[in-house]
């Protein structure tokens, strides 16, 4: 992939903005503080000016089908989950794109796809990785950044370059995507709380299947099928 590259200042959201671009070849736009930072559904990612790697990738996967779009989640989170890896220890990839380290969130990703048809028309990618920022003061009930784990502080340029790479790698090897990203979950073992629509309940991962839904096994050996908030993880 040959990204083109664009620096702003600042913005609303980087997403917005390269939907809006309607460019037609793989762009990158990085950004030091976003007004208007969205994380999944109605939640905000709250970001110190200048702390933080805050862009959006633009990609055009036309060989992905719709019916298999959770690839891009899949892939952009074990590209970061590889990067953080290599400075920290006790990373998981959250389910559905949520970078975890411990019980603590350090990177949050929204993708947005374009469907043509049976496939995916273009993607964009929106990632927020905590590296600098040392205090947070929203009601995020457990952000961590690289700086606050390790107690240094990181080129946020050098580990862009480092996630783009991990990205490509990721995509050139695509077979063996969902096995890694299923290897590193969050809770992949073991007995856990959850929430849904019903209330609070014990249960294990059992996987995640190809469309992305989450299929966990309660304590009394029945399964329940998720899609993406209709169940919470209580930490």
């Amino acid at each position: 992939m040959e990204f083109k590259i664009i620096h702003i200042p600042e913005t609303d959201s980087t997403n917005r903005y390269l939907r809006e671009l309607k460019a037609e070849g793989d762009v990158l736009v990085q950004t030091d503080y976003q007004t208007a930072g969205r994380g999944c559904g109605t939640n905000r990612w709250e970001s110190e000016r200048g702390q933080n790697l805050l862009f959006s990738l633009l990609i055009h996967p036309k060989q992905v089908p719709a019916s298999k779009q959770f690839l891009i989640s899949m892939v952009t989170a074990n590209s970061i989950s590889k990067v953080v890896s290599k400075y920290v220890e006790n990373v998981s990839v959250k389910w559905p794109n949520d970078i975890y380290v411990g019980d603590r969130k350090i990177c949050g990703i929204l993708i947005q796809n374009t469907l043509q048809g049976g496939t995916i028309k273009d993607s964009v990618i929106g990632v927020g990785l905590n590296v600098n920022q040392l205090c947070f003061v929203s009601d995020a009930p457990n952000p961590v950044s690289l700086a606050n784990l390790t107690g240094r502080t990181f080129g946020r340029e050098q580990l862009l370059h480092e996630l783009l790479e991990a990205f490509e790698a990721e995509w050139a090897d695509s077979e063996g995507v969902r096995a890694r990203y299923l290897a590193q979950l969050y809770r992949r073992k073991g007995f856990f709380r959850y929430r849904d629509a019903y209330g609070e309940f014990v249960a294990e991962l059992v996987t995640v299947e190809d469309d992305g839904h989450l299929v966990l096994r309660c304590v009394d050996g029945y399964t329940h099928r998720y899609a993406f908030k209709e169940v919470q993880f209580i930490i």
